[in-house]
Parts: structure tokens; sequence; C-alpha cells
């Protein structure tokens, strides 16, 4: 169907972030504490999906992004240290548990689904550790609920929301999520089976120079002494240098340090030791949207949003699935198009719009030097609206977990 509102494109004037000065990124890894929080309330979301085409053959109003994960207390010790109190993983915001006459248990159906998930996300994490789930899924008011009832033609927006996605990555973004990717891969867990899935990555580009601040929790079982945590700590440094130093392209140098908390004056107080691979297990708490965007990073040059799209439902949230699509324009854009240096698009919602006619569909362009913007307008156009008008197709993909949200 026709856009309601014409898309706007225009000239970015903004420097590419490849060529400014200064270039900060982050990233936390799978098992940092705002991550499993992510990934646990997206596993929710999933599930309880699952549940509801299972049972009625449709999916129900539901949004699972309010959760928190309370950090447990730990005695992490060389040679093996033991976990006092369990971390608390707390459920909250709304889920559909009735249709017509048919009762559907929510909160077991989410703490399945997170336990399921911890155990998936922390290697080292076991049953007798213990985790506690805390269930607060409510019912949602009337009138959200109604957005999904039989007799709605056309699933709409169940909020006013805005998102903005970019296109495509720089070298610096690449290598921030290489490096935590390769720190949590198998390949690493083996040769490093002291280095636990709770890894955080901050980048700092000066000009062609990158520094990489490194933190990685070790499993205090593979430590037997304070000696051996330094050697172990260095060769891992060694090794991700060696991992990412072939993919350098335009930078000139790379700097990785490691753990810079360390104060070997402070013996084992003084070193990054964990029981079970996370600093959720006794220091850190967590919570959903408060890491990575749906990319998986933290872009400090970049406009990004403030929704936080994991546990949102993925057939009417447009916190979601806006958050999504505009960085699936973007990287066509700038995949596709002809003289784009880089791609933005924005998408704002309006409750109670289609999903597929927003309030606002636009693109800022940076284009190459060579580039006319007036000859590149018809082709982003005719993919923001090919986009848009596949949307159903590209619910149906978030729902089969095709993407991180994380």
């Amino acid at each position: 169907m026709p856009l309601s509102h014409p898309i706007l494109i225009e000239r970015s004037g903004r420097t590419p972030v490849a060529d400014q000065s200064l270039e900060l990124v982050e990233r936390k890894g799978q098992g940092h504490p705002d991550s499993l929080c992510d990934a646990i309330a997206e596993e929710v979301s999933m599930a309880l999906c699952r549940e509801y085409l299972a049972r009625f053959g449709r999916i129900l109003h539901h949004n699972a992004d309010k959760a928190m994960l309370v950090a447990g207390r730990s005695e992490p010790r060389t040679g093996g240290g033991r976990i006092i109190e369990p971390m608390r993983y707390i459920q909250g915001d709304r889920a559909t548990s009735r249709f017509g006459d048919q009762q559907l248990d929510v909160g077991a159906i989410a703490e399945t689904a997170a336990r399921k998930k911890f155990l998936a996300s922390l290697r080292y994490l076991t049953t007798d550790h213990g985790l506690t789930f805390q269930n607060e899924l409510k019912e949602g008011s009337p009138e959200l609920t109604g957005i999904f009832a039989p007799d709605q033609k056309q699933i709409t927006a169940n909020d006013t929301s805005a998102a903005v996605g970019y296109a495509p990555l720089t070298e610096t973004e690449r290598l921030v999520l290489h490096a935590e990717r390769w720190l949590n891969s198998p390949a690493c867990h083996t040769r490093f089976p002291e280095a636990g899935e709770d890894v955080k990555v901050m980048a700092v580009r000066r000009g062609r120079s990158l520094t990489l601040t490194v933190a990685v929790a070790f499993v205090d079982r593979f430590v037997p002494n304070i000696t051996t945590y330094y050697e172990r700590k260095e060769s891992l440094r060694l090794a991700l240098h060696a991992e990412l130093a072939p993919s350098l392209r335009s930078l000139d140098d790379l700097t990785i340090e490691l753990n810079t908390l360390d104060d070997p004056t402070r013996g084992e107080n003084g070193i990054y030791l964990t029981v079970i691979g996370t600093s959720a297990e006794g220091g850190d708490c967590g919570q959903v949207g408060r890491g990575n965007r749906v990319n998986g990073l933290i872009p400090l040059n970049r406009p990004i949003s403030n929704e936080a799209a994991a546990g949102k439902n993925p057939i009417s949230h447009v916190g979601k699935i806006y958050s999504l699509l505009t960085h699936r324009i973007a990287d066509r854009i700038a995949t596709n198009v002809d003289g784009v240096e880089e791609a933005y698009v924005w998408l704002c919602s309006q409750i109670g719009r289609p999903i597929n006619d927003p309030l606002l569909a636009a693109s800022q362009i940076v284009p190459k030097a060579d580039a006319n913007i007036q000859d590149i307008n018809p082709a982003i156009t005719t993919i923001i609206e090919d986009e848009l008008a596949s949307l159903p197709q590209f619910t149906q993909q978030i729902l089969s977990g095709n993407f991180q949200v994380w």
C-alpha cells in the first residue's frame, strides 16, 4: 500500500566516522550481566511466541523487556572458590495468560526459558549453584491487548517510537565485534578454559591508532596461583592481538590492554577471578536495554535510539521491529546504491498506525566525493518502500530467531 507520508532523503553534512579523528565503540559480551538480561528476555519472548502459536494459532500481546539480574555473592579463590548466594533474575512487564476460556501459565514458560538460556550462556553455571527466578509478568491493558484480537485485520503499532540504523560498520566497529566473538568462541575457550563469558571491549581510536581495553572474567578453578593468572592473562592478550592483527586495514597499530584493574600488590584481591565466569555472581547487576544496540555495539559516534529491543514482541512492537529494520535498510542502501559512503535511516511509528506505514521514514546519506545525491534518491526510495512493503515477512524472520538483538 502507498505510504501516507513521503520518504525524506537528504545529504548529511557529517564527516564519515572512519575519517573522524576520534572514535569510541563498546561491546558487552554474552556473559556480561546486561547482555545476559537481553539474551534471556529475548528467549522468554520467543518461548511465549512459540507457546501462543502452538496453543492458539496466533501471537498474543506480551512484552518481556523489563528484566533485572540481581547479583549474587561468591568467594572466588585461586584453585576454586564457591557461590554463597545465587543470582536472582526478575522477569517483569506484561504477557497475556488467558485466551477465550483457556489459561496459560506464562510464569512457568518464562522460568523454563530463562533457566535454559542461563545454562547455555554460562558454561560453568550448573544447577548446583542455584538460580532464583522471580516472575512479575502481569496482564496487559485492554487497549493494547485489543491490537491482537481475532477481528483485527491488521496489526498496528503498540507504541509511538523512533529508531535509527546505519551502515556500513567502520573498521573499529568490526574489530570490536571480532574481539568479543573470538574471546567467547569455542576455539578460545578450548585454548583458554579459564576465560569466562563475561567480556567487555572498549575501543578508543585516535587517528589511525586503536587501543582496546578488554575485561575478561577468569574462572578460578583453572588458576592455581597468582603467578599462573598473570602468565595466562598475558598469553590471552597476545593471542587476541594475533587474532585481530591480520584484520587491520586502514589502522596503523593496535594496542590491547587486558584486565587493567589488576594490582599485584593486593594478592588474590587484586586479580579478576570469578567462580563461574561472570561478574553477576558477586559484583554487578544487569538490566535489559543497558548494553549493546541491536547490531551488537555501543557506538558513541553514531546516532542511536534508546529502545530496548530484547524481549519485545516481534510482530507489533515498533521499538524492536524498527530498531532491526533501520539497520537492515541502511545496509541495503550502503551495499547496493553506488555513490553512498554512509547511510543513516530513521523510522518513527505512531501508536495505532499500521507498522508498515510509519509516521516518518527518512534517510541521511553521506555521499562519496563524485556522487550526486539527486541521482541516487530514487534507488534509496525504492529500497525503503520495498522493505516496508515486506514488513510481514520481516517480522516472521524476527520470530524465527534470525536476528540477535544484543
